[in-house]
């Protein structure tokens, strides 16, 4: 998760190509850490979804000069806020794929998430300085036009 905040970039591995280039600027954005099985928000992509915007970020060690997430996105960060528990935010999900859910949320499933952070809105004290920016950057655009990713990284 570091990597994608010090570059300011989500990425996925090349099957999600198609899902990560359908990604307008300022559409929200939520990364889910497979690990800790946490969402954490909120973001907004800064730039419409590619291919290897940064082929050096996260880097094939097999394959020099190659990433291994090339469909990315670049992001800003709109609010850091505590992390929250797939059992916090799980029920507000509706789409699912076996046992796990879709990287595309719909608008409803968006707001929910948003509601949620706002609800929780414990800053993450080691980011401190990027809340504060935050809080002078513009809101995120309404209505939530199109769908939202839950992007990993």
């Amino acid at each position: 998760m570091h990597e994608d905040l010090e570059r300011q970039l989500f990425g996925l591995p090349q099957r999600y190509r198609d899902s990560v280039r359908a990604i307008q600027p300022g559409l929200p954005l939520f990364l889910y850490n497979y690990t800790t099985h946490q969402l954490h928000g909120v973001f907004e992509a800064a730039s419409f979804g590619g291919t290897n915007i940064d082929p050096t970020a996260w880097e094939d060690k097999k394959v020099k000069g190659e990433s291994r997430f090339p469909a990315q996105v670049r992001i800003k960060i709109r609010k850091f806020c505590r992390a929250l528990d797939e059992d916090e935010f799980r029920p507000f999900l509706f789409h699912y794929d076996g046992p796990k859910f879709r990287l595309m949320l719909s608008v409803p499933e968006t707001l929910a998430l948003l509601d949620l952070f706002e609800e929780r809105n414990f800053p993450y004290q080691y980011f401190s300085h990027i809340n504060n920016w935050c809080r002078k950057s513009p809101p995120l655009p309404s209505p939530y036009q199109g769908r939202s990713r839950l992007m990993a990284g």
